[in-house]
């Protein structure tokens, strides 16, 4: 194997793989669909149905869902390579691009004892967190659910420590993921992020200042610093280096990229998910999906977005509409949907990342029905770096509450997120009857699926209304 060896698609046309990956998804459970991926002329602009009807046609259809997942997932790991071999082939093999040993980074503060959230230059705990969890779910913002679950945990602040298990986070540098949170609160953690000076020094920092301790891959001949690891090109090494940590592991898959290096990474860490349960089938896995998908939402949501869409204006609503031909202001759903669709695809993220976060929601119906214990959690809307540096997007978050869609920040997010994480991993609450139930439990929203209208109909406006708020 070369070193030069990466995770690679099997031609450059990332395009090629999309529409390969969706048609075999689609091709048992409704092949209708599938025949029209396969004729797609304009990806670009269209993949937006296609990942929509990926959504429909496993609802009220567990066996159809569970098939497009795992169709989706086998066909995506038969396209992907690793230099010249195929990628699994790569990280069940004996050849390693690298070999690493462990760094360990022990905290000395004290762990915090009760779960606190960070939000809008306060930390949130006790009463003060419960009475805000209930405003959220009464403006819509996340589920009943998800405040619950937040709750129980908060009543059993002896789960945030996760004693017993070492949770791997694969891009632990990112903002939204749980690495700073997990180690305030005296987890064990595998921190896995590129071999960069500056992220590594951040990740070392976090860790020496906290109460946890984190764990690094670390190279045994070097020249230099000698911590990181990239999982493009270091798969197999980090896959073997993974297999020799005590304790049950738990993946968690927080890596993000632009365009396809994205999707790279997702069939890179998925990989990594398949081989760890195949060798150590107690792993755990653990994914945070984004609010800007397609999904099937409960009943609940839909009554609240038509309480909403009653409680509009129609001399604002109805001249827009008229105006744009019907693309403005659309009702998010039709009257007792149940389940309703939310269709909130964003264009302006490209058909690239709804591929990368379609795979890790496929990963998780697949592995949840072979009896792996799996978190998936909906995160809200969030400024991150790489949504801000987005000027289209920046500008929608910064007039989305004018359609009742709250943005926040990463750090309420994170904690938020990490303490769902916490649930998933210690509550003991099995899969629920369909997938789409799975993936619409527990979900923090942030007001999409609750928004009188349909997300995409709203975002140019929004958007318009945001410029004038960046600029002041």
């Amino acid at each position: 194997m070369s070193e030069s060896a990466t995770v690679s698609f099997p031609s450059d046309s990332s395009t090629s793989a999309a529409r390969t990956v969706m048609a075999a998804a689609l091709q048992k459970a409704d092949p209708v669909g599938s025949r029209a991926v396969e004729n797609e002329t304009n990806w670009r602009r269209s993949y937006l149905i296609h990942f929509r009807r990926a959504v429909e046609a496993g609802i009220g259809e567990p066996t159809a869902a569970r098939s497009i997942a795992t169709d989706g997932l086998r066909s995506a790991h038969d396209l992907m390579r690793f230099g010249h071999v195929a990628l699994d082939e790569a990280i069940d093999g004996t050849a390693l691009t690298q070999a690493f040993h462990t760094r360990t980074v022990t905290g000395t503060a004290d762990a915090d004892t009760e779960l606190s959230i960070p939000y809008r230059g306060e930390r949130l705990s006790g009463g003060a967190l419960v009475a805000q969890l209930e405003r959220w779910v009464g403006d819509g913002v996340i589920t009943r659910s998800c405040a619950e679950a937040v709750q129980t945990v908060q009543d059993n602040p002896e789960w945030l420590r996760l004693d017993g298990d070492t949770v791997v986070v694969l891009g632990a540098g990112a903002e939204m993921g749980p690495y700073r949170a997990l180690l305030r609160w005296g987890a064990d953690v595998v921190a896995v992020d590129l071999p960069r000076a500056d992220v590594q020094d951040r990740i070392r920092t976090q860790a020496s200042g906290s109460a946890g301790t984190a764990h690094l891959p670390a190279r045994i001949v070097t020249n230099g610093d000698d911590s990181g690891a990239d999982l493009l090109t270091e798969l197999p090494g980090i896959a073997h280096w993974l297999g020799g940590l005590p304790g049950r592991l738990v993946l968690g898959n927080y890596c993000y990229a632009d365009g396809g290096t994205h999707v790279r990474l997702s069939m890179a860490a998925d990989a990594l998910a398949e081989h760890l349960v195949a060798h150590r089938p107690d792993t755990a896995l653990a994914f945070l999906a984004t609010p800007t998908d397609t999904f099937a939402v409960a009943a609940e949501e839909v009554r609240q977005a038509n309480e909403a869409y009653a409680g509009t204006s129609r001399l604002v609503r109805t001249p827009l509409r008229v105006v744009s031909g019907g693309r403005l202001l659309q009702r998010n759903y039709p009257p007792g949907a149940d389940p309703g669709v939310c269709d909130a695809l964003v264009p302006q993220q490209g058909p690239n990342y709804a591929l990368a976060k379609r795979l890790q929601r496929w990963r998780a119906t697949a592995s949840r029905a072979q009896g792996t214990t799996v978190s998936l959690n909906v995160a809200p809307a969030t400024r991150t770096r790489s949504v801000v540096k987005n000027k289209a997007l920046a500008a929608a978050y910064a007039g989305a509450h004018r359609f009742g869609v709250e943005v926040f920040d990463p750090a309420t997010s994170n904690t938020l997120m990490a303490a769902l994480l916490a649930y998933d991993l210690r509550s003991g609450a099995g899969p629920q009857a369909e997938p789409w139930q799975d993936e619409a439990v527990n979900a923090a929203h942030g007001g999409l699926w609750t928004a009188a209208y349909h997300p995409r109909s709203a975002l140019g406006l929004a958007a318009v209304l945001g410029v004038g708020a960046l600029r002041g």
